[in-house]
């Protein structure tokens, strides 16, 4: 029993967290990723798509690694806040991903999961 509370517990958590991540992440963006994505731009969607695996990597990371919700959430906090920075370092693509140009989208999309791998392999020294 002990073992599906602590499921429960880790898993709304880390869902919790994502959602928060996700509503961080569209509002620090110059645009609104739902509403692109409903408009049909594949481009947005491979960007916001590579952010929330780049999140979502060291987060299950800091699951498998810490065996403590408050640590998770903390890692949780830096990762994302690292995947804010790529898109910051990233940025100049804005205009080009708003546009629907899906080669800057794949680029950011692979910084964001490039990233997301190398903060889930660090949380584990």
């Amino acid at each position: 029993m002990d073992a599906i509370i602590s499921f429960i517990s880790y898993f709304v958590v880390a869902l919790v967290l994502l959602v928060v991540f996700m509503f961080i992440y569209v509002k620090v963006t110059p645009y609104n990723e739902f509403a692109e994505i409903s408009k049909d731009n594949v481009a947005a969607a491979i960007t916001f798509g590579g952010a929330i695996l780049g999140f979502t990597l060291p987060l299950a990371a800091a699951v498998f690694f810490t065996h403590d919700l408050l640590e998770m959430a903390k890692w949780a906090g830096i990762t994302g806040l690292v995947q804010l920075v790529v898109f910051m370092v990233l940025r100049r693509f804005v205009p080009d991903i708003q546009a629907g140009n899906v080669a800057p989208a794949i680029l950011l999309f692979s910084m964001s999961v490039a990233i997301g791998v190398l903060n889930a392999v660090c949380i584990s020294n």
